[in-house]
């Protein structure tokens, strides 16, 4: 007995670290921290994939506003046939269609499709 009273007046950090009350309020916040189901690690994780979430939510009605803004035009008729004309090269009887490519549109394709 005489030795651990002799090891506590001569390293004070003892006498604290011995206190069970002190023990005890580092067990509990290094096992919230890290072990625990609900920890601060587990936390920083579900948030940043709420973070993505919201991001994609975002980009998702966006999205759906730019598609339902692209129905209403081509309820249009002439919105219509601009579409397919333009997207699908379309024509009309009796009508010829060119189609020009540059070589720096075609090079920037073939460099897409590389990859």
């Amino acid at each position: 007995m005489a030795s651990i009273k002799n090891l506590f007046l001569r390293y004070p950090v003892l006498k604290v670290l011995g206190n069970r009350y002190l023990l005890v309020i580092i067990f509990v916040t290094v096992w919230l921290l890290f072990l625990d189901n609900y920890s601060y690690l587990e936390h920083r994780t579900l948030n940043k994939e709420l973070r993505e979430l919201q991001d994609n939510k975002e980009y998702y009605i966006n999205e759906i506003k730019k598609d339902s803004l692209a129905i209403k035009q081509l309820k249009n008729t002439d919105q219509t046939e601009h579409y397919a004309r333009e997207k699908y090269f379309m024509k009309r009887e009796n009508e010829d269609v060119y189609i020009i490519e540059f070589e720096e549109d075609a090079k920037k394709v073939e460099d897409s499709t590389s990859l």
